[in-house]
């Protein structure tokens, strides 16, 4: 009857142009047997992917990686709550193993239901404090529920302090060191309160001798990466960024856990292009625009790092929306001051916020809210966008909208 409701609500939802309905779909499902989650996930072999950023690109590498054992069920557009995990399992039924990229929030009672074979967590850093709260807080409840399945290997970040707090006292950790670019939420220790001590060889806590970073079995450089055995292999993927070389190591080091081939789940993350738009390109107008997310001050450091410095044109985008989180003080946590010889234009629903941020920074710019137009404003070329989440799903709708209405006309 679940099921048979969900097919229903998806299909209306298509019918009347309110988008694809796998939302719905999973909503419905979900209140009419409140069990729907377990039955569908039942008898798979489940990979759950966390952190605060990069799931979507490492679940969708996971996925690649582990597609040489089986089909693979996983989402296709990032929706990591309930409603779009169980629309996944639904519309995989057969589909022997799945990846599921999972909300920090939901990976406690997501676990319950499927009981993954694998966890990866990939970073933990301040997000969205009026939903998610302080990130101690989602710390101690990744550990509360990594606690309640002693057997799923947890693949974990051993380069980021918060990370390994929530996998250390797991009985099965692979540890990867898969960098931690920002630190600013790790300063004092989880376990004691603290300071955190970093050194060249890693980092420790001065309130617990034995928290300390772990050593790790998967690691990479700039061309290869290593693994257990003296495995190594050269590592090349199709993303921009050190961040999504680490992403990658740890996709493969979940795959290998599940029992894929190392060599072949190198080989598949390097096929992982654009991810649900991100590092997407598109043509409009005379500009090729390139269009990168972000939605937090660690997301945010790292996507400035991607930066083509040398384009023709850059667009920040920035919305205030209950999805991007309202409280936009966050803007002061990032480096801006790195445009200061690059022409920036501010836009959004809150471009006047980020205007403010960017005088500051001391980084030239203009002011256009509409971010369309604040791309028509920039000189011919290549243009890069970078956009906070409901900014980023606004602007992809408006670039579909322009790229049909070119097909018409032509």
């Amino acid at each position: 009857m679940a099921l048979g409701a969900a097919a229903a609500a998806r299909w209306a939802s298509r019918t009347a142009g309110r988008g694809k309905g796998s939302m719905i779909g999973g909503l419905v499902a979900a209140k009419i047997d409140p069990q729907i989650m377990r039955r569908l996930a039942a008898g798979k072999r489940t990979a759950i992917v966390t952190g605060t950023n990069g799931k979507s690109t490492t679940t969708r590498m996971t996925a690649a990686a582990m597609a040489e054992l089986g089909d693979v069920a996983t989402q296709a557009d990032g929706a990591n709550m309930d409603a779009g995990i169980i629309a996944t399992l639904t519309l995989n039924r057969d589909a022997p193993f799945c990846a599921l990229e999972v909300d920090e929030l939901h990976v406690p009672h997501v676990s319950d239901a499927v009981d993954p074979e694998v966890l990866i967590l990939l970073n933990l850093s301040r997000d969205q404090l009026d939903r998610v709260g302080e990130i101690n807080m989602i710390e101690r409840r990744l550990r509360e529920g990594i606690a309640r399945h002693p057997e799923t290997t947890v693949v974990a970040n051993c380069d980021d302090v918060l990370v390994t707090s929530a996998a250390f006292d797991a009985p099965d950790v692979v540890w990867v060191a898969a960098g931690a670019g920002w630190v600013g939420d790790s300063v004092s220790c989880p376990r004691t309160g603290e300071p955190i001590i970093r050194t060249e060889a890693g980092w420790q806590s001065t309130g617990d001798e034995k928290f300390r970073r772990p050593d790790p079995q998967w690691w990479f450089d700039d061309e290869k990466i290593y693994g257990p055995g003296g495995f190594s292999a050269p590592l090349e993927i199709a993303v921009p960024g050190k961040a999504n070389r680490g992403n990658a190591t740890q996709a493969v080091a979940a795959a290998v856990a599940m029992g894929a081939d190392p060599a072949a789940a190198v080989a598949a993350v390097g096929t992982v292009g654009e991810v649900a738009g991100r590092y997407g390109v598109h043509q409009v107008g005379n500009h090729s625009v390139r269009t990168l997310l972000a939605k937090n001050p660690a997301g945010w450091q790292e996507a400035l790092s991607m930066i083509d410095q040398d384009a023709d044109g850059l667009v920040i985008a920035v919305n205030g929306q209950v999805p991007d989180g309202e409280d936009l003080s966050w803007l002061w946590d990032v480096r801006f001051e790195a445009f200061e010889t690059m022409q920036v234009v501010a836009a959004g629903e809150r471009a006047a916020d980020l205007s403010v941020r960017l005088l500051y920074a001391g980084a030239e710019h203009t002011t256009i809210p509409d971010p369309m137009a604040a791309i028509a404003s920039c000189p011919p070329g290549r243009v890069e966008v970078l956009a906070n989440y409901t900014a980023f799903r606004d602007l992809g709708i408006a670039l579909e909208r322009a790229a049909r209405s070119r097909k018409a006309e032509q």
